[in-house]
């Protein structure tokens, strides 16, 4: 019991809690690509996605495998893979557009 191969069996994630590619697509088609560490927040993620199109926080859902996200969510409490896709959804909400 040498242990030799100990630590080589992580195909998932090679870099030990490392960082991951997540692919976050708006309605329009568009995709933007966020690298993140695997323990980080979602929210981060989500206010530089929001920074990026221009809108207001609020009024974007986040989805993942059709469920909602929350901003206090890690990639690694979802289980998520490299390249994972979120979706962007805008909230219809009426009334806010004169």
């Amino acid at each position: 019991m040498s242990g030799v191969d100990q630590g080589d069996t992580k195909p998932t994630d090679p870099a030990g809690g490392g960082h991951i590619s997540l692919k976050v697509k708006g309605q329009d088609g568009n995709e933007v690509i966020f690298r993140i560490k695997r323990s980080t927040q979602l929210k981060k993620l989500m206010n530089a996605y929001c920074e990026r199109q221009s809108v207001d926080f609020n009024s974007i859902a986040f989805l993942f495998d059709g469920r909602r996200l929350r901003g206090e969510q890690t990639p690694d409490e979802l289980e998520m893979e490299e390249g994972d896709e979120i979706d962007a959804m805008l909230h219809q909400t009426g009334g806010t557009f004169t």
